[in-house]
């Protein structure tokens, strides 16, 4: 077997797995070697939650977070930083604020994307001119630039070779992680990202299927509840929860898959001061 032919099956295994319907698929990656190799890089992620004891050079973060910061912005308006974090006290504190689950001790970088509307406010400032936008755009655009270059911080690790994990959790504590990271008003939370060496491969997570989430034309989703039950079944052959979630409200299902998990998961309030939050940093959000 050829090199391409390698890079294709592998490509071809890792979208059948992810989608499972993704046949010949595969066949359409490009012919160059580099650009293929790209495609199948990020088809193959994975997420990793343990880490190798061993340091991160801070020449290659800071390298990751150049990378990261090269994505595209909206209007130029650049409305996110890292916030890079390798101290162990304050990683422990995160790993606190963002639920205590043991593997995110071992990540010996934390960084965390936040969105960053401040700036804008700044240049307004020095520059003299009023700011006529001061509504729900503002957040929404600083948090859709922080996800873009989150999204890139992730690329780039894993092109580097390191292991990394997106952390929502952090928006379940954000005023005393805003405390801890120094955040002024007007700069908030986006996600944190543990990163490392990885200590094992990680696990290849089934995604709901092309057909559900690909929409082409207009958005059609006539046949969601027969993908959904299609992944269910799909994804618990491959990669089944160890625990269903609040047996004692909900009790045990027969057959336990990602609708009824994601169904029970968001049964209970989640985050119900972020809105607060939010406006005491400054935002208007209607």
């Amino acid at each position: 077997m050829s090199t391409t032919e390698a890079d294709t099956a592998a490509l071809a295994a890792a979208l059948a797995r992810r989608f499972g319907d993704a046949d010949g698929l595969a066949e359409a990656a490009p012919t160059d070697a580099n650009a293929r190799a790209r495609i199948a890089g990020l088809a193959d992620h994975r997420v990793i939650r343990a880490y190798a004891d061993r340091p991160v050079d801070p020449g290659l973060i800071n390298l990751i977070c150049a990378t990261a910061l090269s994505a595209p912005t909206k209007s130029d308006l650049q409305q996110r930083d890292l916030v890079v974090v390798t101290a162990a006290a304050t990683r422990a504190r995160l790993t606190e604020l963002c639920g205590g689950d043991a593997w995110m001790g071992t990540a010996p970088v934390w960084i965390v994307a936040c969105g960053n509307h401040r700036r804008q406010r700044q240049v307004h400032a020095w520059r003299g001119h009023s700011f006529a936008n001061d509504h729900l755009d503002a957040f929404f655009n600083a948090s859709v630039d922080a996800a873009i270059a989150l999204a890139w911080l992730v690329a780039a690790a894993e092109a580097a070779g390191l292991g990394c994990c997106p952390i929502s959790q952090i928006r379940n504590a954000p005023q005393a992680a805003s405390e801890l990271l120094g955040l002024p008003d007007l700069v908030f939370p986006v996600a944190a990202l543990t990163l490392g060496w990885p200590a094992n491969p990680g696990n290849l997570s089934p995604r709901l299927s092309l057909a559900t989430t690909v929409h082409h034309e207009r958005f059609d989703d006539t046949a969601a509840r027969d993908h959904v039950d299609a992944y269910d079944a799909r994804r618990h052959a491959i990669h089944p929860y160890r625990r269903q979630r609040d047996t004692g409200r909900f009790g045990v299902a027969p057959a336990y898959g990602w609708s009824e998990e994601k169904a029970r998961h968001y049964a209970e309030p989640q985050r119900t001061d972020f809105g607060a939050y939010v406006r005491a940093r400054g935002f208007r959000l209607d």
